[in-house]
């Protein structure tokens, strides 16, 4: 079974979403902000990792550099999932090496669709 990791500061986004990772056959984990996620992700690889992108101590970017430039981790796709949804916002998290970015409000067949398409590679 493919394990998700979901990085979001909001406790009811992190439920919704984690609820519907779960209820489409997905084990999850969670974290509420990048420096929990990286310890997290110390311990056990995710196959997918879903963030958000304003958080305290270390945001979503900062995380996704960090992952995308540490060899163990690079290949594990990031999803950034923010209300920053201008196409700068999209751009940007782009360019730090997210593998998909989905705007807030989302509808929950395209984070789930996103996420398996993720997990086929």
């Amino acid at each position: 079974m493919s394990t998700v990791l979901v990085v979001e500061d909001s406790l009811a986004q992190r439920q919704m979403i984690s609820d519907l990772l779960k209820g489409s056959g997905l084990k999850v984990t969670v974290a509420s902000d990048g420096q929990e996620a990286l310890e997290r992700i110390n311990q056990s690889f995710p196959d997918v990792v879903v963030l958000d992108i304003v958080m305290p101590r270390m945001n979503g970017y900062e995380l996704c550099r960090r992952l995308k430039s540490d060899p163990k981790t690079q290949n594990v796709p990031v999803v950034m999932c923010s209300s920053k949804g201008e196409e700068f916002d999209r751009y940007w998290g782009m360019k730090q090496g997210a593998d998909a970015y989905i705007a807030k409000p989302f509808q929950p067949t395209e984070l789930i669709g996103t996420v398996k398409q993720l997990l086929r590679g």
